[in-house]
């Protein structure tokens, strides 16, 4: 497909019952103008209305909103290869995994393929959480908090079935397990579909600022505000979210070589990392993200003028040791002679 725009795509994930069949079907059902792919995991579990497919193969049907449906026979790499190849013209696609899946290498399939990468690239990941039933789930799955922390857009569903307290005490539940994340409330998944597509969470050029959580007046709960802090550490069971701040610049080969180190070593536990950094002597911002210990950054955009200069990273994942983090992160200042100590351990 030389010269044709790549297809973003969205990961929508969330633990069973959640309501991702609901908000599915709106998609492959309602008229909203716009053409999607739905890639699932099983057919039957989305259960469409045979009266809305308006023709089917074994693995691809089309619904009459223009939309289309297409189910896992095996590998995603190969289901998502062999969409695009006969693809027509479809805006997203969106890929719902299993309830108890981690997003994690689903996501990781968009840093790794780069025959994938030239016709499509992962935009976010959205979760559906079921505000009746997300506290027993997170507090016995480790699937279940692992979403929730991944996601960069939460939508909190079946409000309905909960009070006005009860849903502050999820939202503040949601929240202390990723601070980073706009949070929308839903009945029957009945989110505006601008809300969890297009929210470029992993398109590096428009990577903003991480915003650690905010408990001050005036804040509007699900959405970022302006209060300034250094950092943040906040943590539900045993995931943590640290966010670290600095005004120095930053050596680029130093802290490119941390974050290699640091996400080859404690990969595994980290789960979502993501920081845009100022560079000494390039009037670029680098903008990097991290799933596990794949990494990808470049330098975007000149830093504008009057624009407050400064590098701001966070990490999500589990058993992060945050003074450790800050000393490495301190480490890579230009002009550090404690950098070449901290990076290779020479003396």
């Amino acid at each position: 497909m030389p010269g044709e725009e790549r297809i973003p795509v969205t990961v929508l994930t969330g633990y069973l019952g959640a309501g991702k069949t609901t908000l599915l079907n709106r998609i492959l059902s309602e008229d909203h103008g716009r053409r999607y792919a739905v890639i699932v995991n099983e057919f039957g579990e989305i259960g469409i209305d045979g009266d809305l497919v308006l023709n089917s193969s074994e693995e691809l049907f089309e619904m009459n909103n223009g939309c289309i449906c297409c189910t896992v026979r095996g590998d995603l790499v190969r289901t998502l290869h062999g969409l695009l190849a006969k693809r027509e013209d479809f805006d997203a696609i969106i890929i719902e995994t299993t309830g108890l899946a981690d997003p994690g290498p689903v996501a990781q399939t968009f840093f790794m393929d780069r025959a994938l990468q030239s016709k499509a690239f992962l935009d976010s990941v959205t979760v559906l959480v079921d505000a009746r039933h997300i506290a027993p789930r997170l507090a016995d799955s480790r699937e279940a908090a692992e979403q929730v922390a991944f996601a960069d857009v939460i939508v909190l569903n079946k409000t309905d079935l909960v009070s006005e307290g009860e849903l502050m005490e999820v939202e503040a539940r949601l929240r202390r397990l990723n601070p980073h994340a706009p949070i929308h409330r839903s009945i029957r998944a009945g989110v505006a579909l601008d809300k969890v597509l297009g929210r470029g969470g992993f398109v590096l050029d428009r990577i903003t600022a991480p915003e650690a959580a905010c408990d001050e007046p005036g804040h509007v709960h699900g959405e970022h505000c302006g209060h300034d802090h250094a950092h943040d550490h906040v943590h539900d069971s045993d995931i943590t979210s640290v966010s670290l701040a600095s005004e120095t610049p930053m050596a680029a080969a130093q802290i490119g070589k941390w974050l290699e180190k640091l996400l080859t070593e404690q990969g595994q536990d980290i789960l979502r990392a993501k920081g845009i950094i100022d560079v000494a002597g390039d009037d670029r911002r680098l903008v990097f993200q991290a799933v596990h210990m794949m990494l990808e950054g470049d330098f975007q955009r000149l830093w504008k003028p009057g624009e407050r200069r400064r590098s701001v990273l966070v990490f999500i994942g589990r058993n992060l040791n945050e003074a450790a983090l800050r000393a490495g992160f301190e480490a890579c200042a230009a002009g550090n002679s404690e950098t070449k100590h901290v990076m290779t351990g020479e003396k």
